[in-house]
């Protein structure tokens, strides 16, 4: 490959398009996420996903938030699917949520993810 294998790793992952472990892990979550709103997913993931209905009409609240329940587990809780998948939604910026098919959607969320990532 060219390397040394002492050079840092993360130069090499960036010049390949290839993203940590943790973001590839947060791309498929995210990805399913995304599938599953648009009922391409299967229904015990569906019925996890509800739309966040804030109490008072507020103008940043464009429908596309998930409501996240309550964790009774506040050390372990936060990495359940159930509850991991929501916080990762609701972080995601409000462009990258409203894409309108799926090969827009991992356009968008592997461009998000490599500025995070290397930038």
């Amino acid at each position: 490959s060219g390397f040394n294998r002492r050079h840092h790793i993360t130069p090499i992952l960036a010049s390949l398009h290839w993203f940590p472990v943790q973001f590839r892990i947060e791309f498929k979550i995210l990805l399913i996420t995304f599938k599953a709103l648009l009922g391409l997913a299967p229904s015990y993931i569906t019925e996890i996903l509800t739309p966040y209905e804030p109490v008072h009409s507020l103008r940043s609240s464009a429908g596309t938030l998930l409501a996240v329940p309550e964790s009774r587990l506040k050390s372990k809780g936060g990495c359940a699917f159930a509850i991991r998948t929501l916080l990762l939604w609701n972080d995601l910026p409000e462009e990258i949520r409203l894409a309108d098919s799926v090969p827009s959607f991992k356009s968008l969320l592997k461009t998000h993810f490599y500025r995070l990532a290397f930038m």
